[in-house]
């Protein structure tokens, strides 16, 4: 499946989770981050490195999105079998 459609999918799940997904320009000392899970004044965000190839994108999105309870929303079947 093409990286950007992936991440439209996983979009879809973090809003309906009430989870902000941020992409930023990020670089480390060791070069690119590639971001994570992070919570702002009590607000739950995924930010995205946006300089980083989509299929790493969709990597962070998916550890991400992991860590929350996605049993009570609807999944596609394809994008179900990536967050398992």
């Amino acid at each position: 499946m093409d990286a950007g459609i992936v991440l439209g999918n996983l979009e879809t799940v973090a809003e309906r989770l009430g989870v902000e997904i941020r992409y930023e320009p990020m670089e480390g000392e060791t070069g690119l981050s590639p971001g994570g899970l992070c919570r702002i004044r009590g607000k739950q965000i995924i930010i995205v490195n946006s300089k980083a190839p989509p299929e790493d994108q969709v990597a962070t999105v998916i550890k991400a999105l992991r860590r929350f309870d996605l049993s009570r929303i609807y999944l596609r079947p394809g994008i179900r079998d990536l967050l398992e």
